[in-house]
């Protein structure tokens, strides 16, 4: 039998040897990525745009890395939320969530963490928010950030200029009056597009909410419930307004108002001329080169106000959830920063309609952006500027059971179903109970 003979190492070399291989050992712990996990929603292109900066951002380095859970409706990523908090499992550190026009009340709950909160231990240094502070949207009462306000938007009429053209409609542009737009729709009815001249997805925001702040008028009272409790009381304004609406319901004119996916496709496929509908829905619309289009604000009365007003603010934002140690902490302030530098939080307002983050992305997006958009530069610019008291927000107790039941009265009465008197009247009383609700 062949005797192989081993070399005798030096016990002090054997003791080097170990230190150094428990010290490489170390150094790659140490260098292994935190991962972090975010929950989200979003359309079809939206959800592609935000894929492709996560994956630039997992890419772009190797400290982080943040996972993503699609769900189908905004709406589904709370209940989610709360079976993990339920059953004491971990939580996504960061999670899509609408403030429901309450957001001091979310920022309270044992579950989430505060924006402020979390930056004030590992802050975003350069970045300048856009939107004024004086907006209640995912701020507190101190102006403070409760959340990264990343799927801001705002509703805002899109019109296809091809369908004006072929009207005769000059100039191709819709009237910000409500009056002098239904003669442009009676004209791209009867020349243009016959089945589909106007539409919307946003019935609520667009005849109740925003009907107020376009015409400077207070939503609801007190202050938009800033100063106390408040109470609905739709005056003559909402009346004729409503009325109105049914008029063009019954002539064809507005067709299949409904907060479904429905109006979107069809002003995508240029079977409707106008969609009053969110501004997260321009990206889709860019992408779409068989569309020749532009963007304006909502109508308004001139018998209201001699300048239309701006709408209030809409959307969700990134919350960050309690319950995480600090690596995972400065992981997802790490995350939130990379998206507030200038080029990414550009490429996302460019791509999507949303809100620019930041005033660094309003600012590096040059005119040759807007220059096929309308009015869109215009209409964003204005947020950055601090808000007339009727279009900083408002504040209202369980606000998404009282918008549902605004949608169905709405969905009546445009049906025929109740005349306007009558549906804003029951919807007034009902959404005043409610909110007494706990």
């Amino acid at each position: 039998m062949t005797k192989h003979r081993f070399l005798k190492v030096p016990a002090a070399l054997r003791t080097t040897v170990v230190a150094v291989a428990v010290s490489m050992m170390g150094a790659g712990a140490a260098q292994a990525a935190t991962d972090i996990e975010v929950w989200f929603s979003l359309n079809e292109h939206n959800k592609e745009v935000f894929e492709g900066l996560v994956k630039k951002f997992n890419r772009d380095q190797d400290d982080v890395k943040v996972k993503l859970k699609a769900f189908n409706s905004p709406k589904e990523i709370e209940p989610a939320l709360l079976q993990k908090v339920g059953a004491k499992e971990k939580t996504p550190n960061l999670v899509q969530i609408d403030d429901n026009r309450d957001p001091e009340s979310l920022a309270g709950r044992s579950y989430i963490m505060p924006l402020h909160t979390l930056l004030a231990k590992h802050p975003i240094k350069d970045a300048k928010w856009f939107v004024a502070p004086q907006n209640l949207s995912m701020r507190d009462a101190k102006g403070r950030l409760l959340a990264f306000p990343y799927m801001i938007d705002v509703p805002v009429m899109y019109y296809n200029i091809d369908a004006f053209k072929k009207a005769g409609v000059k100039p191709e542009v819709p009237k910000r009056s409500w009056y002098e737009l239904q003669e442009q729709l009676i004209d791209l009815a009867n020349k243009a597009t016959r089945n589909c001249p106007a539409t919307t997805d946003q019935s609520v925001s667009v005849n109740l909410e925003n009907l107020a702040a376009v015409n400077n008028q207070f939503f609801t009272s007190s202050d938009n419930g800033t100063k106390g409790v408040p109470s609905f009381a739709f005056d003559t304004t909402f009346v004729r307004h409503l009325s109105l609406m049914i008029s063009w319901v019954k002539a064809e004119l507005l067709v299949n108002p409904a907060a479904d996916i429905q109006a979107l496709d069809r002003f995508g496929k240029s079977e409707c001329s106008i969609l009053m509908s969110e501004s997260s829905n321009l990206g889709r619309y860019i992408d779409t080169r068989s569309l020749n289009f532009g963007v304006t604000g909502l109508p308004y009365y001139p018998q209201v106000t001699k300048e239309p007003g701006n709408p209030f603010l809409d959307g969700t934002g990134l919350w960050a959830t309690s319950g995480h140690n600090d690596a995972e902490q400065k992981a997802t302030a790490q995350f939130l920063d990379w998206l507030s530098r200038t080029d990414n939080a550009a490429t996302w307002y460019q791509k999507t309609g949303f809100l620019p983050l930041t005033q660094q992305a309003f600012d590096a997006t040059g005119p040759d952006y807007y220059k096929n958009l309308g009015d869109w530069r215009n209409l964003v610019a204005v947020y950055a500027k601090p808000p007339v008291q009727t279009a900083r927000g408002f504040k209202i107790n369980n606000y998404p059971e009282i918008r549902d039941m605004f949608h169905r009265k709405l969905h009546d009465a445009l049906a025929g179903t109740y005349p306007a008197v009558t549906a804003l009247t029951n919807a007034s009383s009902e959404a005043t109970q409610m909110m007494r609700r706990k």
